[in-house]
């Protein structure tokens, strides 16, 4: 695991101290609440920095719209304490850094993970945690709490669980679609809009499975996208971000998980109805090709 940010900009590198400050403060005033063992005892053991900006090449493009995310690793010493309820304030806290303050320049998108559920995934050869422990860069560490040695996954087996997971995934998220369409032509736009939420998160969840063998148990399709968007840059395609019309479609999909369903306010017109159903069948099509591409390479069929 490497440990310089010499590769960025200081001002990035400024911007990477502040996220892990707020990661701490946010984390510190969540847990300290909680009576429990883990509650009280519990510690920010490791926070790495993966992704783009880890390897050193991050997109910043502010006229097409979009930005790289600063890919962020959580590693606590509880499996109790990657739960969202201690880190729905840091990522609020973080998201209106970049959106309203404007003190950072770039998304943050953070997980969080035990270190006993990280050193599991590499001793399983996890390609994900894999990368993240061989390419990452350490922005905290504590000492005396090691990863494992990863263990070197065989192509065959790596095959047949990537398989098993694009043929569940992109089967029910083509469900998901099917159901969209129907529900749109019958005029039924927020039940419409769900779907396609669904459709969208699948076809994501599909994709990182099959590549990494790992995704978050998230439905954030914001989050979600920038996941896959790292390992995969032609999915940037999907979803223009270059006008507000797209931006717009995608933030009402994006609510539709919850709102489309709960809430009276929720408004999707039939446009954007469209729109955003002609996007998803863009994002289809890149996925299967690009999961289709890797378990070839793989040494599956095509």
């Amino acid at each position: 695991m490497l440990t310089g940010l010499d590769h960025l900009p200081p001002a990035k590198q400024r911007e990477l101290a502040e996220v892990v400050r707020i990661l701490f403060e946010e984390f510190a005033a969540a847990h300290a609440r909680g009576n429990a063992d883990w509650n009280r005892k519990g510690r920010i053991l490791k926070i790495l920095l993966y992704g783009s900006y880890g390897r050193g090449d991050w997109v910043d493009d502010p006229i097409g719209g979009y930005h790289s995310d600063y890919d962020i690793l959580v590693v606590v010493n509880y499996d109790r304490l990657t739960e969202f309820e201690h880190w729905s304030a840091a990522e609020d806290r973080l998201m209106r850094a970049f959106t309203i303050a404007k003190t950072l320049t770039a998304p943050v998108s953070f997980i969080v993970h035990s270190l006993k559920d990280v050193n599991a995934q590499l001793e399983r050869g996890r390609p994900f945690f894999v990368d993240i422990v061989e390419q990452g860069i350490a922005l905290y560490e504590a000492e005396g709490f090691e990863f494992v040695q990863p263990r070197n996954l065989p192509p065959e087996e790596a095959r047949v669980e990537a398989e098993k997971y694009f043929e569940e995934w992109f089967a029910t998220a083509g469900e998901f679609r099917a159901g969209a369409e129907f529900h749109r032509e019958r005029g039924g736009a927020k039940v419409a809009a769900f779907n396609y939420h669904q459709a969208v998160e699948r076809y994501y969840h599909c994709l990182l499975l099959s590549l990494s063998l790992h995704s978050p148990k998230s439905h954030r399709l914001n989050f979600l996208r920038s996941q896959c968007e790292q390992i995969a840059p032609a999915l940037i395609e999907a979803w223009p971000r270059d006008n507000k019309f797209s931006r717009r479609c995608f933030e009402l999909l994006r609510l539709a998980y919850v709102q489309a369903r709960y809430s009276p306010q929720f408004k999707i017109s039939a446009e954007e109805l469209s729109w955003i159903g002609e996007r998803v069948a863009v994002l289809e099509r890149l996925v299967e090709t690009i999961c289709r591409e890797h378990l070839a390479a793989l040494g599956g069929p095509e």
